[in-house]
C-alpha cells in the first residue's frame, strides 16, 4: 500500500502537506486506541497489559473480541521494531494455549452469550506500529497460511490527527463464492467449511451466479476479506465492510453495509435503514439484492463503504 498522505487547506486555497510524526510514549498510542478500539478498529476492548503467565513470560498490550467474536490480540509499538512480528506469533500461541482463561475474562466483560459465541477458528493478531520492514512483511505473508497477523502503521498529525493504516492484511480464508469458482479449499478447512457449507445451504440456486457477482464487487480491490460465519458472511478490512445473510425461502440477498442510512436517499423495497433493528451481521444499512439490477445500484454504496473502512 503506498505511504498515506494528508493534506491542509491553507488561507491562500493552496494545499499544504502535513506531516505525519510518532508518538513520543507508546503508552500514548496504546491508550488512545483503547479509548476508541470499537469505533476505530471494530474491536470491544477487554483488557490492557494481560499478564500471559510464567510460562509464556510476557504482558499483551491489549486484548479484544472483534465484531464477528474473533479473539484480538493488539501490540503497540511507537516507532519500527523487528520483533513486533515473532511476539505476535508468542501471543498467538498463547491465547490459543488459554481459551477458558480468555473465556472467563470474556464473560466478566461482556456476558454469557458473548463468551459462549467466541469463534476460535483464527484468532487474530494486529501490530500497530510507525513501519515494518520488508522482512516484516515477508514473514507475515508465510506466516498467514497458519496465523492471522495484520500490520497497521500508524501517524499523528497536527490538530490531534492519528491515521491508522492497513500495510499487510493476510487472510486465512478465500470466500465461499471464489472457493466455487475456482474450485480451491477454505482455510482453515474443517471449521471453515463447516460454517460455509451452512450458510450457502440457504441460497436459493436462482441467487448463486448473482452472490457471485456481489463477492466478486466486494472483494475486487484485493483488500477486503470475506470471513464465513454460521449465520452469515462477513465482509472486513480492519473492520466490518458488509455481512451478507441468506434467508431459507427468500430469493433475495440481504447486504448489510457499514453506512450511515441517514447519508443514503432510502428507496423502499431495496434499502433500509436497520438501527435499533435486531439482524444477523453488522451494518446498519440493508441494501436487498434479488437482480442485476439490483446489485448495479448497489455498486456505489458497496464502493463507498469499502472505501470508509
Amino acid at each position: 500500500m503506498s505511504d498515506l498522505k494528508v493534506f491542509r487547506l491553507g488561507a491562500d486555497g493552496q494545499d499544504v502537506e502535513l506531516r505525519g510524526s510518532t508518538v513520543a510514549l507508546e503508552v500514548e498510542l496504546q491508550r488512545r486506541v483503547e479509548a476508541g478500539m470499537e469505533c476505530m478498529l471494530g474491536i470491544r476492548f477487554l483488557a490492557s497489559e494481560y499478564s500471559t503467565g510464567p510460562w509464556h513470560r510476557g504482558r499483551v498490550d491489549s486484548l479484544g473480541l472483534d465484531e464477528n467474536n474473533v479473539p484480538v490480540v493488539v501490540e503497540f509499538k511507537k516507532g519500527n521494531d523487528s520483533g513486533v512480528v515473532s511476539q505476535a506469533v508468542s501471543y498467538l500461541t498463547w491465547l490459543k494455549s488459554c481459551r477458558h482463561e480468555f473465556e472467563a475474562l470474556v464473560r466478566e466483560k461482556l456476558g454469557a452469550e458473548a463468551a459462549e459465541s467466541i469463534d476460535w477458528r483464527t484468532p487474530r493478531a494486529l501490530c500497530i506500529a510507525a513501519g515494518y520492514s520488508h522482512h516484516d512483511r515477508v514473514a507475515v505473508g508465510d506466516l498467514g497460511r497458519s496465523w492471522r497477523i495484520e500490520l497497521v502503521r500508524y501517524r499523528i498529525f497536527d490538530g490531534g490527527l492519528l491515521s491508522l493504516q492497513l500495510v499487510e492484511p493476510v487472510f486465512g480464508a478465500v470466500s465461499p463464492a471464489a472457493g466455487r469458482r475456482s474450485n480451491a479449499a477454505v482455510i482453515p478447512a474443517a471449521a471453515a467449511e463447516a460454517d460455509e457449507l451452512s450458510v450457502l445451504s440457504d441460497v436459493p440456486d436462482c441467487l448463486r451466479d448473482l452472490y457471485d457477482e456481489l463477492d466478486e464487487v466486494l472483494t475486487v480491490s484485493g483488500e477486503v476479506e470475506a470471513l464465513a460465519k454460521k449465520h452469515y458472511i462477513a465482509y472486513r478490512r480492519l473492520r466490518n465492510v458488509a455481512s451478507v445473510v441468506f434467508r431459507p425461502g427468500h430469493q433475495v440477498i440481504l447486504l448489510n453495509l457499514r453506512l450511515d442510512p441517514d447519508t443514503v436517499e432510502l428507496e423502499e423495497g431495496f434499502t433500509r435503514d436497520m438501527r435499533g433493528i435486531g439482524h444477523l451481521g453488522t451494518g446498519d444499512l440493508e441494501v436487498r439484492i434479488g437482480r442485476a439490477a439490483d446489485l448495479e445500484k448497489a455498486v456505489p454504496l458497496i464502493r463507498r463503504a469499502v472505501q470508509a473502512a
